[in-house]
């Protein structure tokens, strides 16, 4: 069966978004890239600094209420189904709970084709990388780099510590069953 989604897990700043990018590029089929981040976004202004959806602490700690908990799951259900109507889904997300967040995926994917891909990053560089952008709380990548990993089971682990997107998204396309 041919690969439906391929789900990336990182820690911020880890390199997930360039590498969704790059594989759309690389993959000779057209793909949807999902990020947690765009869900984020689309979320009202109100629980996006609130207890009930999701709160940044200044120390780059994230912490999620049940209004955001509910929301993500309609949002991984809406992915799922999106792949089973036919779309390719290449998910961005961070797997705060670690093995917990990929049950919660597998259950929401159960019956599609799925490539594991962990997207890991020295810690350090994720974090010269978050200040550089700008956009991020200080301090989550550090806080995410190896927490995110904890537990989950991939198909595959690129590193973007010392290697370009493009060169991971060249090797998890070799991955992708056609």
């Amino acid at each position: 069966m041919a690969t439906q989604v391929i789900v990336l897990n990182g820690g911020s700043s880890s390199g997930k978004s360039g590498i969704s990018r790059c594989l759309q590029a690389v993959l000779p089929d057209p793909w949807l890239a999902l990020s947690v981040d765009t869900m984020v976004e689309a979320m009202p202004a109100s629980l996006r600094s609130s207890d009930a959806g999701i709160t940044f602490g200044p120390d780059g700690q994230v912490d999620v209420g049940p209004a955001f908990q509910a929301m993500d799951a309609a949002w991984t259900e809406g992915i799922a189904a999106m792949a089973r109507a036919g779309a390719r889904v290449i998910v961005d997300d961070v797997f705060l709970g670690g093995a917990v967040s990929q049950q919660r995926w597998q259950k929401s994917l159960a019956g599609l084709e799925v490539l594991w891909v962990g997207v890991r990053c020295d810690s350090a560089v994720a974090a010269g990388r978050e200040i550089a952008r700008g956009d991020r709380v200080e301090g989550m990548a550090a806080l995410q780099a190896e927490v995110v990993h904890e537990g989950v089971a991939y198909d595959l682990v690129v590193d973007t510590t010392h290697t370009e997107s493009l060169a991971c998204a060249r090797t998890i396309a070799t991955r992708v069953r056609r």
